[in-house]
């Protein structure tokens, strides 16, 4: 089982379970971080030596990543699996498939890469070596029956995740903020590189909005992200005079009781649709990152809620749109117009059905286990 990224890993640690649950005698080792490693996935490697965002960043840091590779592929080699269990991360993932299926060993590929929004020639490859895809949005299952790929959709995992566990009144009083004070959620990202793009520019926007409002922030810290270092990043950009806190494996708490959010595009879109948080997007990488990557791109959004919605539901501010003074008077307008958070939160909640009824790691999980080969 092999997860790239965060979302990957929290999806493959539930998956791990489940599988489990289903056959005790099930060993499973791979790529994962820590929740992975939680539902006993023995993790060879690190998925922090993957978790690599953009061209130029990628380029830096190869060396690494691809000696993480061969020693993944050399205990592939060693223990020889009879399936092989991939999560997201196509960068990481597709070319694993290839050695994969050289080796004559299933290929299940759970969260589709995103091949209608770009590299649309992967396909392709897709076609060649993975046996069956496993897709949690709905408009996928027909690209990959048109494709003759084995498909199933199951639905989006953070349909049954995405829960609080404190109530309104628990979580201010953990934190020390007060519950009537305008609360905005922060979230920058997973990973660090993703982090020192965003979080700069949204700091500055939390603290313009501090200079002329009573205003509270909470940022949420990624479970791939050490909280000590982000902290760290806060007292070198937060020059605000309003209350600032991080918590840690709180994601879901923080985007339920805020009341509105500044939200790095990626999973996390979406994590905020499902808890009806009305939001702004946010994404930046290196400028020649973003010359080469936009001419792959074939969607006119970057947001998954506004790529399903077919229309703007959210406000997108992307590269040099994104600026403090924009986050800013974006944040302050929902927050002084209550009819517009309504109507982002009927948006939310009429994409709901899109994302599957539920259980979709449950059904993952049979799928798996039906492509298991007999012994």
């Amino acid at each position: 089982m092999v997860a790239g990224e965060r979302s990957g890993d929290v999806y493959g640690g539930e998956l791990a379970a489940a599988l489990r649950a289903r056959n005790s005698a099930l060993r499973i080792f791979g790529c994962g971080g820590e929740a992975m490693r939680e539902a006993g996935v023995d993790t060879t490697v690190d998925l922090r030596d993957f978790a690599l965002m953009g061209i130029t960043e990628v380029i830096k840091h190869l060396p690494r990543a691809y000696g993480t590779f061969n020693r993944l592929i050399e205990e592939v080699d060693r223990r020889k699996p009879s399936l092989a269990v991939l999560i997201d991360s196509p960068s990481l993932n597709m070319r694993l498939a290839k050695k994969l299926k050289r080796r004559n060993i299933r290929v299940i590929y759970f969260v589709s890469p995103q091949i209608w929004a770009w590299k649309k020639w992967r396909i392709k490859h897709l076609q060649a070596r993975v046996d069956k895809m496993l897709c949690i949005f709905d408009f996928e299952e027909a690209i990959y029956q048109k494709a003759g790929i084995p498909v199933e959709f199951v639905g989006n995992p953070l349909v049954d995740l995405v829960r609080p566990h404190f109530s309104r009144a628990e979580f201010f009083e953990q934190l020390g903020l007060d519950p009537e004070t305008p609360t905005v959620a922060i979230l920058p990202g997973s990973r660090e590189r993703e982090v020192l793009f965003n979080l700069p520019a949204m700091l500055d926007a939390a603290s313009r909005m501090a200079l002329s409002r009573k205003v509270q922030f909470v940022i949420p810290v990624a479970r791939s992200l050490d909280p000590a270092w982000l902290e760290s990043r806060l007292q070198k950009y937060y020059v605000g005079r309003a209350a600032l806190r991080t918590v840690t494996q709180a994601t879901y708490d923080v985007l339920y009781h805020s009341d509105v959010a500044a939200v790095a595009s990626g999973t996390a879109t979406v994590e905020a649709a499902l808890c009806e948080r009305p939001m702004v997007v946010v994404y930046r990488v290196s400028p020649v990152t973003y010359l080469l990557g936009k001419h792959m791109v074939d969607v006119p959004f970057y947001s998954m809620v506004n790529l399903l919605a077919g229309k703007s539901i959210v406000k997108e501010l992307i590269q040099s749109d994104f600026t403090a003074q924009a986050v800013a008077a974006q944040l302050e307008y929902l927050l002084d117009h209550p009819d517009a958070r309504d109507a982002m939160v009927r948006e939310f909640r009429a994409l709901k059905p899109r994302f599957g009824a539920g259980g979709a790691i449950q059904k993952a999980a049979d799928a798996i286990i039906r492509e298991m080969p007999p012994g």
